[in-house]
């Protein structure tokens, strides 16, 4: 099955005769539709990793780059004959010395939401201008990084001038600076290195002005600012612990979220959630400090949202409109549609590792693996049978729901399982009550009920 989908808004054409330098990288028609077979769909759709939904999000989020690198470069004052192609020509150059460094630049996750705040800005009539300069500093990363003799100059902003995926440089005076191949050295008391986290290719962002959208979100997902070699060292600690615990529990899991994230970006002091993804920043999280159990919880979640963010971008599973009306049992809030589908896919993943880690024997597991797995079964049926489904969404629902029924085979010890279930179903009523107007949106058809339904499905299990 395919969706056409464009992930962007569409670039305009260049002029006849006039051509347009490419993105480095860039296939030969990055919008042609994605093809997902149905296999691949079931396969992400279960929440289990696979070497072809890892690849499908992966080729995905680079083509979607890629359109908005094109478009911004099309947009750009001056089209292929200004400054901004000079910068291209830079990235080129390095691409031909190390295509792995340019695409780590470009497809690092706070360039995306550079990407998409630079396409706003140059399409609209007033407001701020777009920060073209940036360019410049992914080309210079680019070329520090191959390795390459250039000079390049840029301005810095607020007296530091940032380097996507090295760091920043506070030069010593004021005015435009200019970069050679010699002008990066880590130890330098002038730079200000990106930390990498324990065990490879996944840095902690605290310094990328672009790691999170300006005034995008509140205070609950607020990203911290630079923080302390102490910071530093304690994030250390919790990442290898989480991964550890990955890898003991769930292997592939593990795996996962090294392949799908290049970025954890630490949110500020005080933030009520633990987690969050935002799909202009690919490959990213937003998490707070927490302890090893709680972060590898954390992680597992936050790939799941990238996850089905990233096939939402080539197709289209639903046609319902962001009107907040659904119960969702991990929230107070209504949520819209596209709102329930992405928690019960996320907690979906969560019962999973759950039950793995359970299974392995640790301590509370299998509690949180009967209330994670109520609380999906619980808005399943509601999901089934929404009408605003598309045929790929309906298959993907499905495919959720066949994942969610072969937690069977390994049930809890007890009724732990039931119990969950009939405290979801009391906490449903109460929000009901609170919401009589959102009652009907929280049931399925009569005509839906049957051995599914949750009544009957408790009754069966003690």
């Amino acid at each position: 099955m395919t969706g056409p989908r464009d992930p962007a808004p569409a670039p305009d054409r260049p002029a006849p005769g006039r051509a347009r330098p490419p993105a480095p990288g860039e296939p030969r028609d990055p919008l042609a539709p994605f093809a997902v077979p149905s296999r691949t769909l079931r396969a992400l759709a279960s929440t289990e990793p696979s070497a072809d939904g890892t690849r499908l999000v992966r080729d995905i989020r680079r083509s979607k780059r890629l359109v908005l690198l094109r478009a911004i470069l099309d947009a750009a004052p001056g089209g292929p004959a200004g400054e901004a192609a000079d910068h291209w020509s830079l990235l080129e150059e390095a691409e031909r010395k190390d295509p792995c460094a340019v695409r780590d630049v470009l497809h690092y996750p706070a360039t995306g939401v550079w990407a998409e705040e630079t396409l706003r800005r140059l399409h609209a009539p007033y407001g701020p201008a777009p920060d073209l300069d940036h360019l410049g500093s992914l080309a210079a990363a680019a070329a520090l990084r191959a390795g390459i003799d250039f000079a390049t100059t840029l301005r810095p902003r607020h007296g530091r001038l940032l380097l996507p995926t090295l760091g920043l440089l506070r030069p010593p005076h004021p005015g435009p600076v200019t970069l050679t191949a010699g002008s990066w050295d880590p130890d330098d008391p002038a730079a200000l290195p990106l930390h990498a986290l324990p065990g490879g290719g996944t840095s902690l962002d605290d310094l990328d002005p672009y790691r999170a959208p300006d005034g995008a979100h509140p205070a609950p997902v607020r990203p911290a600012r630079r923080l302390t070699p102490k910071g530093h060292k304690r994030w250390d600690t919790q990442w290898s612990g989480a991964l550890t615990l990955l890898e003991r529990y769930d292997t592939q899991r593990a795996g996962e979220t090294v392949q799908l994230l290049r970025s954890v970006v630490p949110l500020a002091g005080g933030s009520r959630s633990s987690g969050a993804t935002l799909p202009a920043a690919a490959g990213s999280v937003l998490a707070r400090t927490q302890p090893p159990p709680a972060l590898a919880a954390t992680l597992v979640h936050e790939v799941q949202h990238g996850k089905l963010a990233a096939l939402a971008d080539v197709l289209t599973l639903h046609t319902a409109d962001r009107t907040p009306r659904h119960w969702a049992p991990w929230r107070t809030d209504p949520r819209p549609l596209d709102g329930l589908l992405h928690g019960a896919y996320a907690h979906l993943a969560l019962a999973g590792y759950w039950q793995r880690a359970a299974l392995y024997g640790a301590r509370g597991a299998w509690a949180q693996h009967a209330r994670i797995r109520a609380q999906v079964a619980a808005v399943l049926p509601v999901l089934r049978e929404h009408p605003h489904l598309t045929p790929p969404g309906r298959e993907f629902v499905e495919a959720m729901h066949g994942a969610e029924r072969a937690m069977d085979d390994l049930p809890p010890p007890a009724d732990q399982h039931a119990t969950a279930r009939r405290a979801v179903e009391r906490e449903r009523r109460s929000w009901c009550e609170a919401h009589p107007e959102l009652d009907p949106f929280t049931r399925v058809r009569d005509t839906a009920r049957g051995p599914d339904a949750p009544e009957n499905r408790d009754a069966g299990q003690g």
